[in-house]
C-alpha cells in the first residue's frame, strides 16, 4: 500500500478508465482509491475519466460517482470526459474507435488535464495547502 501511495503521490494528473457497474464504478477500483489516504496523493492534482458500457450510458453514471470520489480527495475533476457507450462495437479491427466523437472528446480531456496539471503544479509549488480537516479540526480546537 505504501508504494502504491507514493507512486500516486508522484504523479502530477490522472486518468482514470473505467467500466460502468450497477450504475457506478468497479468495489476493486474504489478500494484501490481509498486507500490514498495515507498520503493523499491526490491532493490539488487534475483527474480526467474515461467511461465505458456495454450499454447507451457509456459509463456516464460510474463518472458521476468518481467526480464525487475525487472532490472528497481534495483532487480536481475535469469536466469534459470521454464516454464510450455499446464498447462491444466501439472500435474497429484495428482498434481505432468508430465514433469520431471519441477521438475528440479525448482531445478535449486531455487538453484539460494539462492546462489544469500545469496551473496545480505550480500552484502546488508555491506551498501545500493543509487539508480541509485539519484546518477545520485546529479551528475547533481550544486555544491553550
Amino acid at each position: 500500500m505504501r508504494e502504491w501511495n507514493q507512486k500516486i503521490k508522484s504523479a502530477d494528473a490522472f486518468i482514470i478508465v473505467t467500466a460502468e457497474y450497477n450504475h457506478s464504478i468497479p468495489g476493486r477500483l474504489k478500494n484501490a482509491l481509498d486507500t490514498v489516504w495515507l498520503s493523499f496523493g491526490f491532493r490539488n492534482k487534475p483527474v480526467g475519466f474515461v467511461g465505458y458500457s456495454g450499454g447507451i450510458a457509456g459509463g456516464t453514471r460510474a463518472i458521476e460517482h468518481l467526480a464525487h470520489v475525487f472532490v472528497e480527495t481534495e483532487s480536481v475533476p475535469v469536466r469534459n470526459s470521454v464516454i464510450i457507450p455499446e464498447v462491444q462495437s466501439a472500435f474497429d479491427e484495428n482498434g481505432q474507435p468508430v465514433s469520431p466523437m471519441t477521438n475528440a472528446a479525448a482531445d478535449v480531456m486531455l487538453d484539460d488535464l494539462a492546462w489544469w496539471s500545469a496551473a496545480l503544479e505550480k500552484a502546488r509549488a508555491e506551498g501545500e495547502l493543509v487539508p480541509g480537516s485539519f484546518r477545520l479540526r485546529a479551528a475547533l480546537a481550544p486555544q491553550a
